[in-house]
Order: structure tokens, then sequence, then C-alpha cells
């Protein structure tokens, strides 16, 4: 159960409270946590950043830029964790006490506590074991994303939908944030230590010379596009055999615009987009052999923005679903939507979740040679089958989208098939949309 204990305090100006979240599937119950800790770091605000600030920041690169970006990881962690944890205190008694979202909690509190007890980092050596932790715990929180998205379905009883959608999308912009200064940082550090990096000087043409961090300079559309659908391919016919007729994709517009980017970020958008219009096209056709109608794909640069337009003749989103395309919590099909969840261990929202990874364990290292890094970006991180909807991808997309001040649209023409509109920022310099701070008082 959960306990809030009031105690009097003559040093505080209001009573010290407590609070221990009790987990329904195993029994343990949790130490006495006291809140006036958690507190201490609601007061503090989140200092958002932008990808210019980014990248003017690690371009060059020396010693004291280091570990002034471990400083600032240090602090902004666990500022951005404490908001989500009061965020959560803040849910019904009944909705705390799920086996899922009990665990999302233990997970961030965990993280809190390592963090807040990070000491300053002054020496390189200091560094490298901060990174450690930021590694190890990235890797554990790799739970999360299908733990929050199954309480989220479990909890209605005793919180609206709406409500829950507002609180997942607050979460995962939140995990977002998160991943981003902290695999920034990681990157960072790889680049210092690496070869071809001379203390802030340049050397030829360095990797770092398109790459600044996590962030590509030189960010191209039509490649991730390619990219995407050669995946989304790949998926579909391991979904309805060898010998099923697939959409061809048709690139069109401003084919060598570029632009800076995470990556990562965009590979999930555009691969979710891809599969889901793939698919729908060849299940609209049936799995034979005729030439299924193509999937067009434009790309606009404008002054400050880069849309991405993906046009199928898939006949278009069911009316019962239409309505809650960008839900995690509303709509039809929950059951089977909770058992899908249930058979992804592990989900952090990259293109290879979307994959069948070489071996069935996660942690093999068979199954991370597609280029993991840092237990998140680019790992095959799960055992879904490539038929395994799990409901997610579209309100996950946009939450991608939006991060960066971007935006994500779908129009469905019923009978005859969808349009999908990506729009994100061509110079970077928009902040990250971090998720509203949560109030002190609201335990």
């Amino acid at each position: 159960m959960i306990n809030i204990c009031r105690r009097p305090s003559a040093k505080l100006s209001k009573p010290a409270r407590c609070f221990r979240p009790y987990s329904l599937a195993n029994g343990n119950i949790p130490p006495w946590r006291p809140s006036n800790v958690l507190d201490e770091w609601v007061q503090r605000e989140a200092h958002p950043i932008s990808l210019r600030q980014l990248t003017f920041f690690g371009r060059t690169l020396t010693e004291s830029r280091l570990l002034s970006s471990a400083n600032y990881v240090r602090l902004e962690l666990p500022t951005r964790i404490a908001h989500r944890l009061r965020n959560m205190q803040t849910l019904p008694y009944s909705a705390l006490t799920n086996e899922h979202i009990s665990h999302v909690y233990e997970a961030y509190y965990r993280a809190f506590e390592t963090f807040r007890k990070v000491p300053e980092v002054r020496t390189l050596d200091d560094n490298d074991r901060f990174c450690e932790v930021l590694k190890t715990t990235l890797k554990e929180h790799l739970t999360v994303i299908p733990r929050l998205a199954m309480g989220i379905l479990e909890i209605q009883d005793s919180v609206s939908g709406d409500e829950c959608d507002q609180f997942m999308n607050t979460l995962l912009r939140s995990r977002i944030s998160r991943r981003v200064i902290a695999e920034q940082h990681l990157a960072l550090n790889e680049t210092f230590h690496s070869p071809w990096h001379f203390d802030g000087k340049k050397s030829g043409t360095a990797p770092e010379d398109e790459f600044v961090g996590e962030i590509f300079l030189k960010c191209n559309a039509k490649e991730i596009v390619e990219k995407c659908a050669s995946r989304a391919s790949e998926l579909t016919r391991k979904a309805f055999g060898p010998d099923v007729a697939l959409p061809k994709i048709i690139l069109q517009g401003h084919l060598e615009t570029t632009f800076p980017y995470i990556p990562s970020h965009l590979e999930y958008i555009l691969g979710e987009l891809l599969r889901n219009s793939i698919q729908a096209v060849v299940e609209r056709r049936g799995a034979g052999r005729d030439v299924p109608p193509p999937i067009e794909v434009l790309i606009c640069e404008a002054a400050q923005h880069v849309i991405i337009r993906v046009s199928d003749q898939g006949g278009g989103v069911d009316r019962e679903i239409l309505p809650y395309l960008w839900s995690f919590a509303k709509g039809p099909r929950r059951n089977k939507r909770l058992q899908n969840l249930g058979k992804v261990p592990r989900l952090a929202a990259t293109m290879q979740e979307l994959q069948i990874p070489p071996s069935s364990d996660p942690d093999s290292a068979e199954a991370g040679s597609s280029g993991e890094k840092f237990g998140s970006s680019l790992a095959s991180l799960s055992g879904r089958r490539p038929d395994l909807r799990l409901g997610i991808g579209l309100p996950m997309s946009r939450i991608y989208a939006e991060y960066w001040a971007g935006s994500l649209e779908l129009h469905s023409l019923e009978g005859y098939g969808c349009d999908a509109f990506l729009q994100i920022s061509r110079l970077g310099n928009k902040n990250e949309v971090l998720s509203t701070r949560a109030s002190m008082d609201a335990v």
C-alpha cells in the first residue's frame, strides 16, 4: 500500500512527508523515503537546450567542456526525474498500486537517488565513473515504455482516459529529454577518447565533422526514408511470407536537403509511418503477387522547416480506431494491446525494435551487433514478432516529432488511403519541448 506520513518537525516550515509505494507483484515494501528530499529537487527548474546549442558546445571539445557537460547532466537528470516522481505521486491510490506503474516508480526513484548522490565531476576519472552510471541506468530503464503502456491500459477504472494520455505524454516527453542529454554526453565522452580527437582540434575529415555527439549535422531525409523503407519491407516479408508483393516507395521533392538532427528519432518516426503504410497496402490487396499501388514520399524543404509527406493507398484508418489514433489509453482492442505489450520485454523506441533480433536473447552479443550504443538507441531490443502490434507507435512518433518543436499529422481518406505529414525544424534552433514542472504541493 501507499503510506504518506506526516511528522511534525521544528526545523521545517511544514511537516515532513514520507512516500512508500507498494508493488502488488511481489509484496516487497520499499524503505521509507522522506519526501522533503524530493521537494528540494522539485523546486529546481530544468534547463532546456536546442540542437544548435548542443552542436556549438560539442563542436570544439576540450577537457573543460567535457567536465562541464558531465556536471550539467549530473544536475539535470535528478531535477527532471524529481518532477516526474511528483507527477506519479499524484495518481490515485489504486493506480499507484498497479504492478507496472509501481515498477516504473521504483525504477525512477532508484535513478533519482543514484544521480542526486553523484559528487561534482572534477577529473576525467570522475567523468568515466559517471559515464558508467549513465550506461547502467539507461539499460535498466529499457523496460519503462512497455510497463507504462500496460499500466495505463490497466488503471482506467480509477483514472480517466484523458488523464492517462496526459500522464503518458508527460512521462515519455521527459524520458526522451533525459535520454537525449545522457546519450549526448556519453557520445561526447566517446569522441573525446577517440583516436581522431586532439583536445578540441580537428584532424582532416574526422567523423566528428559530421557528428557532434549523437547529432548528425548532415541528416538527409532521402537516405533515412530509404533505410527505413528497406527495414519495413523486410519486416513485412517476415510477417506475410517471402513471396508477398510489396508496394514500391517513390521518393519525390527536395531529395538533397540536409539538416541537423538525431537520426534515431527520425528513423523511429519514419519507420512507424512506412511500416503502417506498407502493411496497410499489403493487407488491403492480400498477400498475393499482384503489383500493389506505390507509396509516395514527398520531401519539401522550406526556409525553417522540412516537411515529409507519406501517402499510401491502403484503405485508410478504420472508423472505430480513427478517433483514438493518438491515444495511449483510449480506443478498442485494449485486451489485445495488453497481450502484445506483455510480449515485449524491453522497448527503447528505435527502428530496430521493429525487426526480429538475430538472437532471442536481447542481451546477447549477437543481438547487439546491429550497432548498439549505450543500451538504447540503434539497438535490437526485443523478440517482438513483426506482426505484433502494440498500438503505441503513432502517439509515440508524435511525441518524438514535437520534442524538437515539430509536428505530426495524419489525414485518412476512408476507402482510399492515408496522408501523413511530418514537419521538423531545419535550423535546429528550437529548444526541446519539456514537460511542465510538477507542483511542490501536489502531494
